[in-house]
């Protein structure tokens, strides 16, 4: 179902929804002990955000049940708003004071999927998506569909091991580990719809965005990584680098999303040719 304002609406709350996300980050990134908290960085500013996104969650999630036809759609919008209570919960519970590792790292985990969801129904709603699919067909190995799901499941497993990183329960060579396989597997997947669909209204301009990210990710970890053995400050400079670290790594498991459902709905299976 076509409807723009819905789209745009959904855009929108993405884009506010990664600035949420990123309040909250900025207050748990501790490089010295004590974390920037105060103006508009402050837990208050963070929480009273959080509750503006659950209003505006809400109004999405109306909005696909009343207008939009697809009922699986508007199903997709109450699990995204329903894991943003759980989100929202979880974030203010004493257990997340108490002992941060765990619920921190589950925090953080479910900001990726909620933010993922939240990025699938602007997907859903845009005007290329309504246009319906431009099928082609899978060919070579490993098959396009079999990536598509195998490169997100390893997209967030390095958003997992980040997390796990971020708060201290294991130490940074698993994160950088973890780095260099993902890099790899995207690189594959990116290469491989580029050069089997160049002209592929969907699939390219995807591909292209999902390794775009993934490089500037690559970037920015290696500053942060730089950046925390010549200093341990809390300067302005080092968080900065650290968020925009944290934002490429929603956007890039969110672009892996995009591009495994576009491969699905696109590329057809391989019909394997009978021996003559």
């Amino acid at each position: 179902m076509d409807n723009p304002w819905l789209h745009r609406y959904a855009v929108l709350l993405a884009l506010y929804a990664l600035l949420v996300i990123l309040l909250g980050a900025f207050l748990t990134t501790n490089l010295s002990g004590t974390p920037l908290n105060s103006g508009i960085f402050s837990e208050a500013t963070h929480r009273s955000a959080a509750i503006g996104l659950i209003v505006l969650d809400l109004g999405l999630a109306v909005r696909l049940s009343v207008v939009d036809r697809r009922k699986w759609l508007g199903r997709l919008g109450w699990i995204a708003w329903n894991s943003l209570i759980l989100e929202a919960l979880l974030g203010e519970s004493k257990a997340f004071r108490s002992l941060p590792i765990a619920p921190g790292i589950l925090h953080a985990c479910l900001a990726q999927l909620f933010f993922c969801a939240v990025v699938a129904i602007a997907v859903f709603t845009s005007k290329g998506w309504n246009q319906g699919p431009e099928p082609v067909q899978d060919y070579g190995w490993p098959s396009l569909r079999s990536l598509a799901i195998t490169v997100p499941v390893l997209v967030f497993s390095q958003v997992f091991l980040g997390a796990a990183y971020r708060h201290q329960a294991i130490g940074v060579l698993w994160h950088l580990l973890g780095a260099m396989i993902v890099s790899l597997m995207v690189l594959i997947v990116c290469a491989f719809a580029m050069q089997q669909f160049p002209n592929h209204r969907s699939l390219k301009p995807t591909a292209v965005t999902l390794i775009s990210l993934t490089g500037a990710q690559v970037f920015l970890g290696l500053g942060v990584y730089t950046l925390r053995i010549e200093t341990t400050a809390t300067t302005m400079p080092v968080m900065l680098t650290i968020l925009a670290h944290i934002a490429t790594g929603f956007l890039t498991f969110a672009a892996s999303v995009v591009l495994g459902i576009q491969i699905r709905r696109n590329v057809h299976p391989r019909v394997d040719q009978p021996a003559a």
